[in-house]
């Protein structure tokens, strides 16, 4: 009598820790599922503008201005982005000592199917793009002078 008690507890234990395995599985694919998806990180270049991405964000430069994107670049189940950031007009010629540098904050939106990206930015009282940018692509800048 006493082994067939075992035998039932034994059977009771595998059946709970089976249990507990199936939903220990089912809440970790219910979490990978729950992250977004983010743009590749690296280069992505086009006409008049490169943008340089990391995990943190991104660096973006225009052919007279540059910017930041200040958080992840993060997609939405679209492939649509849209991050606050800082855009800073640059001008030709020496840039002087003491001049003061004139920072914006700015709206980075646009869109990523693939390796091929779309990227408008909105400031205060201007829109510009729609910019078109390949992944591991060099930009076509023409500096400012």
């Amino acid at each position: 009598m006493q082994s067939s008690g075992i035998i039932i507890k034994l059977s009771l234990v595998a059946a709970l820790a089976s249990a507990l395995c199936g939903v220990c599985l089912q809440a970790s694919s219910m979490h990978s599922g729950a992250h977004a998806r983010t743009v590749a990180t690296g280069t992505w270049g086009g006409e008049h503008v490169i943008l340089e991405v990391s995990k943190k964000g991104a660096e973006v430069e225009f052919d007279c201005a540059r910017g930041q994107v200040t958080r992840p670049m993060m997609l939405n189940k679209r492939g649509d982005f849209d991050l606050p950031g800082t855009f800073m007009p640059e001008h030709g010629g020496p840039v002087l000592r003491d001049e003061p540098a004139s920072s914006h904050q700015a709206r980075y939106s646009g869109h990523v199917n693939g390796g091929t990206m779309s990227l408008t930015v909105i400031l205060e009282k201007e829109k510009l793009g729609p910019f078109t940018l390949t992944h591991n692509s060099q930009p076509l800048l023409r500096k400012c002078r």
